[in-house]
């Protein structure tokens, strides 16, 4: 009888299917650095800043050398992250409100001021899929009615209509979403510390941490506790003060100088390696997917002679506000879940490419009807492909304080086209070879110059892109 009764179990368990394993949800935590320039971190080539806390992150998974963002000023990239559609496809072309100057050559043409509602953000996707969501910094894509809160973040410290934070860095902070902390607290160390009270409390649950940082925008001022060391360390410098050239309207700084600006890049730096920290206190690290970019180039270049930009992205050209490799190309580091190597990706990836990536990663299906101009690059970082995006257009038809002038400009494999308005001129050139953009192809290459005018002219038709009109004043 017993021997029939162990039979009985055997067969029964025997015949049952195993069971399911539980897939656990990694976290997610996006960082994204307000105007950080490609350069401006030391394992991307710096020598005066300082970021030991970023490169540890780099060497915990993938660096990218040929990021981009989706353009070349704020909110048209973070329109481009929250949605994967490219900003043109939103029709926000422009940093909100925009400068949109009477008295010019051209008029840019009308764009909107908040992210439309009846987008399914990144946010939302992983909210429906019982990721607990929370929002800490800079939003600049709307006002009221328009904040992360109705766009799908549970939680929102400090996410308002303005693009700097307008009582500065240190509290009392002028922000209607933020209370003031005590005197003398920073406003990078005060986002990070609400972050990491987030993780704390829902560590048993995965969670989207998006943490939006104000810095390195200006104004540019000191975190005092780091300035000592920085003041110090510029008297080492060759040059400690700017040099700065004219470059089609616009005087771009040569050389990074600003002892203010690396102490911001510094404090930064320090709170990105409080939270690595602290995922790796709880045992969170590994299984969390981690992005770290910045939402377009540095700001080296300014309009007017008498401004100084803070910093320099050389040898790229120009930087924020201009569609020349140094207003676009952004640094981009990726940690994924359970990943064991550090590895350099010299393969491009923009903005859109962010919402599918974290749905692949999070065991979401993917929204190709809503994030229309990403890719995942999960199959890139997993050594299952060598291939992202062939082509790649910036599209920023309006005037801005840089001395940008509007234009557009397209890239497919090493090959770069841009075009300006005003003189309906085109420019090309060879990014892999030449990514100073020194070395205007446009007369010697004309094949390929009509070749990427054309397409370019495509993507104009499909897209429903919008041209700035004559001035008839």
């Amino acid at each position: 009888m017993k021997k029939l009764y162990l039979l009985s179990l055997f067969l029964f368990f025997g015949c049952s299917e195993p069971p399911q394993k539980i897939v656990t949800r990694p976290n997610v935590l996006f960082i994204l650095v307000d105007d950080l320039g490609w350069k401006d971190l030391s394992c991307y080539g710096s020598s005066f800043y300082e970021t030991p806390n970023i490169d540890r992150l780099a060497d915990m998974g993938f660096r990218f050398l040929q990021a981009y963002s989706a353009h070349p000023v704020c909110s048209p990239t973070r329109a481009a992250i929250m949605t994967g559609k490219h900003p043109t496809r939103l029709n926000i072309t422009d940093w909100i409100p925009g400068q949109n100057p009477q008295n010019r050559k051209l008029l840019g043409p009308t764009d909107l001021h908040a992210l439309p509602l009846q987008e399914t953000t990144l946010a939302e996707a992983l909210q429906q899929q019982g990721y607990k969501t929370f929002f800490a910094g800079k939003w600049h894509l709307g006002d009221e009615g328009f904040f992360p809160e109705d766009q799908g973040f549970e939680i929102n410290k400090g996410g308002h209509h303005k693009g700097s934070p307008p009582g500065g860095y240190y509290s009392p902070y002028k922000n209607p979403k933020l209370v003031d902390g005590p005197e003398g607290e920073h406003l990078t160390d005060r986002l990070t510390d609400e972050s990491l009270r987030f993780i704390s409390q829902n560590q048993d649950n995965p969670f989207l941490l998006y943490l939006s940082y104000y810095t390195v925008h200006t104004p540019i001022q000191a975190h005092l506790n780091h300035l000592p060391k920085f003041q110090a360390k510029k008297k080492t410098l060759k040059d400690t003060l700017a040099i700065k050239i004219n470059d089609l309207g616009g005087y771009t700084v040569q050389n990074q100088y600003n002892a203010d600006y690396a102490t911001m890049v510094y404090a930064m730096d320090k709170n990105v390696g409080r939270l690595i920290d602290q995922l790796e206190a709880l045992e969170l690290l590994n299984n969390t997917l981690i992005i770290f970019t910045s939402d377009n180039g540095g700001l080296t270049t300014l309009e007017k002679e008498h401004r100084t930009a803070p910093t320099s992205v050389l040898p790229l050209r120009a930087g924020k506000g201009w569609v020349y490799e140094g207003g676009i190309r952004v640094p981009l580091i990726i940690k994924t879940p359970h990943n064991k190597i550090a590895k350099v990706i010299e393969l491009p990836a923009v903005s859109m490419d962010f919402y599918p990536t974290i749905l692949e990663y999070g065991n979401i299906s993917i929204q190709p009807d809503q994030h229309l101009d990403g890719i995942s690059l999960k199959p890139l970082l997993e050594g299952k492909t060598d291939k992202t995006h062939s082509i790649m257009v910036w599209d920023f038809p309006h005037y801005h304080g840089s001395g940008w002038t509007p234009g557009r400009a397209l890239r497919k494999g090493p090959w770069k086209v841009v075009y300006f308005f005003e003189e309906d001129r085109y420019e090309l050139y060879q990014i892999e070879q030449d990514p100073e953009e020194k070395i205007d192809l446009a007369r010697q290459e004309g094949a390929k110059l009509n070749e990427l005018k054309k397409l370019l002219n495509v993507w104009v038709q499909e897209m429903g892109a919008q041209s700035p009109s004559i001035n008839k004043i």
